[in-house]
């Protein structure tokens, strides 16, 4: 047990990465065989105040099947609804829980939380970063391409939560990071900063531009999400006009290297950020994408809150 929250990716050291990827891949291995259940006798509270499809489902059932008990729940069911602050709820569920996860909006709500609580808790999507989704986007790349040092990765389109998570473990994992956005939507400059300084550790490399055909070029996996996050719905419309020469299609992924994958952390609004013949097509991993946060999700989980590992 580590006695630590997963806020970000930089909560995280390269060896810390690479043992929750390694784990990751032997829980993926042993699904389903007669195992121990590092998380019995625990209860995990998930509280969701955006919605939620493969988070809530991933976290869920990967509580359950390390031999937890989940507590899924709405902002509306708690009494945060209500005006009660989000430290008193954070210590009044110390008591009961042996860990939070959180859906949330602004990153300051999430570490108020886990500042007030003496258990784990973890990020699962802010405002400002998709740890848990950066964590099976590696594993993905992995599985299909092999050690992750030195690999070309391109990220095309909003520079939002996936992007700043992308850029931050991408760094962390020694790849070639490069994110192209349009003018005025890049990733906020102090993640590409921190991102920077943490690929100068590792041998990798931190690029943004606003040259997508530039950025793919040669690149190993090319990664894009949708152009109007959560919160963003309004501008959708003006999104759509602005971001349309970034969108991750055929034409676009020839400038990849032959062996170039393609990620989606989904949900894909089909037409717009992707084209259907790529996200069905022989180079697209999306679905091993998806499955891999279940098993990302169950190696952190073990980590931070497992009996058998304190």
């Amino acid at each position: 047990m580590t006695d630590r929250d997963f806020l970000s990716v930089d909560d995280l050291d390269a060896d810390e990465l690479g043992g929750l990827l390694d784990r990751a891949a032997e829980l993926k291995s042993a699904r389903g065989s007669t195992g121990g259940a590092p998380l019995a006798g625990q209860s995990v509270a998930m509280i969701f105040e955006k919605p939620s499809t493969r988070t809530r489902i991933s976290f869920e059932v990967a509580i359950a099947e390390l031999g937890g008990h989940p507590l899924a729940l709405s902002g509306a069911e708690l009494q945060l609804g209500r005006g009660e602050t989000i430290e008193d709820t954070g210590r009044v569920l110390a008591r009961y829980v042996h860990g939070v996860v959180v859906r949330t909006f602004e990153q300051q709500r999430l570490e108020r939380l886990a500042d007030a609580a003496s258990i784990p808790v973890v990020n699962a999507l802010s405002d400002l970063e998709h740890p848990c989704q950066a964590l099976a986007d590696l594993l993905t790349i992995r599985e299909h391409l092999g050690a992750l040092g030195g690999l070309n990765l391109t990220y095309v389109g909003d520079g939002n939560n996936v992007a700043h998570s992308l850029l931050l473990a991408g760094a962390l994992a020694g790849m070639h990071v490069s994110v192209a956005t349009p003018p005025g939507y890049e990733p906020i400059p102090q993640i590409a900063k921190r991102a920077t300084v943490i690929a100068e550790e590792t041998g990798g490399s931190v690029t943004v531009t606003t040259d997508a055909p530039e950025a793919v070029r040669g690149a190993d996996a090319v990664y894009t999400d949708v152009w109007a996050s959560m919160g963003k719905e309004r501008e959708a419309e003006e999104r759509r006009f602005i971001f349309a020469p970034y969108q991750l299609n055929a034409v676009l992924l020839a400038r990849a290297s032959d062996r170039a994958i393609v990620l989606h952390c989904l949900p894909a609004h089909r037409g717009e950020e992707i084209t259907d013949d790529v996200i069905d097509g022989p180079r697209s991993v999306v679905w091993d994408q998806a499955e891999n946060r279940l098993h990302t999700q169950k190696a952190l989980l073990e980590w931070l809150m497992g009996r058998d590992r304190r």
